[in-house]
């Protein structure tokens, strides 16, 4: 579906353009106590694609991909998703609308075996959502798909393994596992490398290229190596402010780009 994207011309007035945009962001910006940490950002995010948003330390980004989740609102701008407008929407609600978000850290639950982990994302589809702390029968029933989801990260042959032995890769594919059982529209991955050795950062990229196939990815990610191989779109952030956007050949290219990495002591 196409969508009316609002962008403001020389002028000063909104107009539109005609782009296949699953995600909006115009004149996002939030303040914390007179710091503004993100000032009048434009992202579009295209259905179907896999979009980078990367920057220097301080950049903005955590606090521009927390305002895009709803675990922040805006000081001013406009957030809509599928066309609906989600400025002021709580996670819970946006998540059902089909946007979910992965932490930094991976958040599952140690002492579950993986399995377990993945039916407990599956409940969501249930009108009783603690049901599986009552019925095994119930959860039976929900093998199957999570089968299907720890196949489709890899992790068919450790469903009985407790989380907590995972190491930190597998974890991060497990808790990929538990987001895809939410059946997301758009994908928001939060650093999905951090901590992970060479090996992991190389199945885990798999595992995104892969996830990326059905629905669309928006991450947050500081690994050039890994933007530049996954992403179709990438917008650089500086100082809260969007310093440009591109695929990663167009952006590795520009001089506002390379001086704001090398000012910060990015390669």
């Amino acid at each position: 579906m196409f969508a009316q994207a609002p962008l403001k011309s020389g002028r000063g007035r909104w107009e539109t353009v005609e782009v296949d945009a699953i995600l909006l962001a115009r004149g996002l910006s939030k303040s914390f106590r007179g710091i503004q940490a993100v000032d009048g950002v434009n992202l579009t995010v295209r259905r179907g694609t896999i979009h980078a948003l990367i920057g220097p330390n301080g950049a903005g980004k955590t606090t521009c991909f927390n305002l895009l989740t709803k675990f922040l609102n805006p000081t001013k701008g406009v957030i809509t998703f599928n066309g609906h407008d989600i400025t002021r929407r709580s996670p819970a609600d946006v998540a059902r609308l089909g946007l979910v978000r992965s932490f930094q850290i991976s958040a599952v639950f140690p002492q579950l075996t993986v399995l377990e982990n993945v039916r407990v994302a599956l409940q969501r589809k249930r009108r009783d959502n603690f049901a599986f702390w009552r019925s095994d029968r119930v959860l039976k029933k929900l093998d199957g798909r999570a089968g299907q989801l720890l196949e489709e990260v890899g992790l068919e042959g450790q469903s009985s393994h407790r989380a907590a032995d995972l190491s930190y890769g597998r974890k991060r594919a497990l808790e990929l596992a538990t987001t895809l059982a939410l059946e997301p529209e758009l994908l928001l991955l939060d650093e999905p490398m951090a901590g992970m050795a060479v090996e992991e950062i190389e199945r885990t990229a798999d595992l995104i290229k892969r996830s990326a196939r059905n629905r669309t990815v928006l991450m947050v990610e500081h690994n050039l190596s890994v933007v530049a191989a996954l992403s179709d779109e990438i917008t650089v952030l500086a100082r809260g402010h969007v310093l440009a956007e591109g695929s990663y050949a167009t952006v590795s290219r520009d001089e506002r780009v390379i001086a704001s990495y090398i000012g910060s002591g990015h390669g």
